[in-house]
């Protein structure tokens, strides 16, 4: 018999003494729609939750277990469980075990003790993440995992919300069925984030404008995060009278108050496919994880009253009170629980773990997926155009072929984007396809990731690059972990196009051309693509797609607004930077550069305006008998660095024109890739943006590279080099070496 923990010991005394807290209504089991029985079973669940709670301490003090934030004081939420279908989509709080494991009683074959406590211990058996997180989710049960869950998780609720209309719309499909509901829960204290509060206002907006969203948000008050109390009566007073929510509270101690409030929470929503928030009263036990020490800012007083309002000794005076089970039975299945769970956990802690960088990196990349595209039936537009015009027409196309696609951003509807690059998409393929959001950037991207997560393949647009950062974690924390954490098993693909970089002309300053993108090239599985030219616009596009649909994968497209409405190179009317469609098959694979020119002295590595611009500066060398060619990355992710060598290694000089800020700029992993590759580091010359914002009016390029500079500097390296060639020449031996480059 297991050696009671000092928790445990507040319920062995109340069990003994039969002194068992009342909840504040005494309901009747009838009067809510519940039974003996399913009063008993949720009072099973809760047990469980709390031994896994238990054990996982005693795990970590044993160095078997990683990770001991638990449920203790939450397991109200079995009973929300228990009031919603097990295809209704859930995205969890981590403090709701209990819920996974009610749910998994109604779905035959489930064995949730011990796949828990295979994620407890880290084992690459646990079947949702593979030992990469304790993570709580089930594909079984439709419980994709949640990896943070301070609020981040609450938007792609609201998309996944969307998207059972959408579906509907499109005649139906996708991962969960049409008149599904979606849950999340989170905490009183991931209320205040802003991510909540923008999900909270997207559902809202949608409602309040008759969009249907089956969505309950159900708020785990315990009163507290972490160490900072919530002011009390802040969340009803924050959400009683919210636009576009239906409110409703319970106990979270009482199951019978928490299963009534829930069915009604479930009714709403299903039937009238409107959002509800369900404010669930509870209290956090034990601390906020295992190394939390609670004692250094509560009061004696205040952890003695919150382990009197302990929900499982409630739940113990329920099931005595309406003769459902006497104290011994009670004890007898509290003790089983326990013993259950200690003996499960001593083979899951045995079980294989992960041990090698590839073994968990493996997930990275999600499985493909069947193509779903239909053939071109219709004829390319063969004159020739900038790149906005071309992107139009692929936009079209892909709509077309990809009948699950879907566009959602600011402005792309009836005005076409800001840069025209939507126009007419709206009118031909309807409002519920090409869809005018809020303005809200992080509402956006969690739209896109819960349709992508539903099943279609959303392609969103965020109008500019510096809007990004107010919600780049719903890429990072988000979009690109979800494969990862869930061992492949769950995917949100998406297209997210981007309009940025610099050299935008009569607007703009710092917030409409921004060049840093250092945050995007370091999310793991995030592919980054950059255009130059409308052909390459297209083929880049059109393989973003494929890669969405097919491969499952998340990929920007970073799109230089400057280059939208370009049309000639050297000099007005020329038409040199217009380009033919090259067609509804034309795609450039992941990491496949361009070249243009043979040149064997000087090599420039490039991309987006930077390909512009060493365009007209090449033909400025050229006069200057200078023999040079140009290379452009398009991808700024999964660089083919093999392929960038061999376009380059046999030039006398290489010239890297980054258009980025010099620090966690693409021009710092290139030098890298290619002194790897055994190239002489004074072959190696930068020319980068400056580690600074951009400023409005005419000096708004003089931080950034320009033609001047790409020519400056070519002369000096050619130079430079032939200087030292003669000089070798001279003297035999040596060689002189040329300067960094950076400019």
């Amino acid at each position: 018999m297991l050696e009671p923990l000092p928790q445990e010991q507040r319920f062995y005394a109340a069990l003994h003494s039969g002194d068992w807290p009342a909840p504040q209504r005494e309901w009747q089991l009838d009067e809510v729609g519940l039974s003996p029985s399913g009063l008993a079973e949720l009072f099973e669940t809760q047990l469980m939750s709390r031994h896994l709670d238990l054990h996982a301490r005693r795990l970590q003090a044993r160095g078997e277990a990683f990770y001991t934030i638990g449920s203790a004081g939450h397991e109200g939420n079995a009973a929300i469980a228990r009031a919603f279908r097990t295809t209704d989509p859930a995205f969890l709080h981590y403090r709701d075990a209990a819920f996974l494991i009610q749910r998994s009683r109604a779905v035959p074959g489930q064995t949730p003790l011990w796949d828990l406590l295979l994620s407890f211990a880290a084992s690459a058996e646990d079947p949702i993440s593979g030992g990469r997180h304790k993570v709580l989710g089930s594909k079984t049960l439709h419980i994709p995992p949640q990896t943070s869950t301070i609020a981040s998780h609450l938007p792609k609720a609201v998309g996944a919300s969307y998207s059972f209309g959408l579906w509907r719309r499109l005649g139906g499909g996708g991962e969960w069925p049409a008149d599904s509901v979606t849950i999340c829960s989170f905490g009183d204290a991931s209320f205040n984030h802003s991510t909540a509060q923008g999900a909270l206002n997207a559902a809202g907006w949608a409602a309040y404008q008759g969009a249907p969203m089956p969505l309950v948000m159900v708020c785990e008050d315990n009163g507290i995060g972490i160490s900072t109390p919530t002011p009390n009566g802040w969340i009803e007073a924050s959400m009683r009278s919210r636009p576009g929510f239906h409110y409703l509270a319970c106990d979270g101690l009482d199951l019978l108050d928490t299963w009534r409030a829930a069915r009604e929470a479930e009714r709403i929503a299903r039937r009238r496919k409107q959002p509800v928030f369900l404010h669930m009263r509870c209290v956090r036990l034990y601390g906020h994880a295992g190394s939390d020490a609670q004692q250094a800012y509560m009061t004696p007083a205040r952890i003695k009253a919150d382990e009197a309002r302990d929900p499982l000794l409630v739940t113990a005076g329920l099931l005595q009170r309406h003769g459902v089970l006497d104290a011994a039975a009670i004890e007898a299945l509290y003790r089983s629980v326990a013993e259950r769970v200690a003996q499960v956990a001593e083979e899951a802690i045995c079980r294989p773990k992960l041990e090698t960088a590839a073994q968990v990196m493996a997930s990275i990349v999600p499985p493909p997926r069947p193509e779903r595209v239909r053939p071109w039936q219709g004829e390319v537009d063969a004159t020739p155009a900038p790149m906005a015009k071309l992107l139009n027409q692929a936009l079209q196309r892909s709509m077309t072929r990809y009948p699950h696609l879907v566009m959602a951003g600011e402005d792309i509807g009836r005005k076409g984007g800001v840069y025209g690059v939507t126009q007419r998409l709206q009118a031909q393929f309807g409002p519920h396809r090409v869809i005018d959001t809020l303005l809200d950037e992080q509402s956006i991207l969690g739209l896109g990731i819960g349709l992508g997560q539903s099943g279609l393949v959303p392609i969103l647009e965020i109008q500019f690059l510096a809007y990004l950062h107010n919600a780049e974690d719903q890429l990072r924390g988000e979009a690109a972990t979800l494969s990862f954490f869930s061992n492949g098993q769950y995917t949100n693909p998406m297209v997210v196009r981007i309009a940025g970089l610099g050299y935008q002309k009569g607007f703009g300053g710092h917030f409409h051309n921004d060049n840093a993108i250092a945050v995007l090239r370091d999310i793991p599985g995030l592919l980054v693509a950059c255009p130059s030219n409308a052909a390459d616009a297209v083929g880049l596009l059109q393989e973003a797609v494929r890669l969405a649909d097919e491969e499952q994968r998340v990929v920007v497209v970073l799109e230089p607004i400057a280059l939208y409405h370009t049309r000639d190179l050297f000099e007005e009317g020329d038409q040199q930077w217009c380009f033919t469609d090259p067609g509804p098959e034309h795609r450039l694979g992941v990491g496949e550069p361009g070249a243009w020119g043979e040149g064997r002295e000087l090599a420039i590595v490039t991309y987006g305006n930077g390909v512009y611009l060493s365009r007209q500066a090449a033909a400025r060398l050229e006069a200057d008998g200078v023999a040079l060619r140009i290379v452009d990355l398009r991808w700024l992710t999964a660089i083919d660095h093999d392929a960038v060598h061999r376009l380059v290694a046999d030039c006398a000089q290489i010239l890297i024109v980054d258009e980025c800020r010099r620090s966690g700029s693409p021009s710092e992993e290139l030098i890298a890739g290619l002194v790897e590759r055994g190239m002489a580091s004074d072959r190696l010359h930068r020319l980068t943006a400056e580690d600074s914002f951009i400023p409005l009016g005419r000096a708004a390029t003089v931080t950034l590279p320009s033609v001047q500079a790409i020519v400056a500097q070519g002369r000096r390296l050619v130079a430079s080099r032939q200087h030292g060639e003669v000089a070798a020449n001279a003297v035999g031996t040596g060689k002189v070496t040329a300067g960094s480059g950076e400019a």
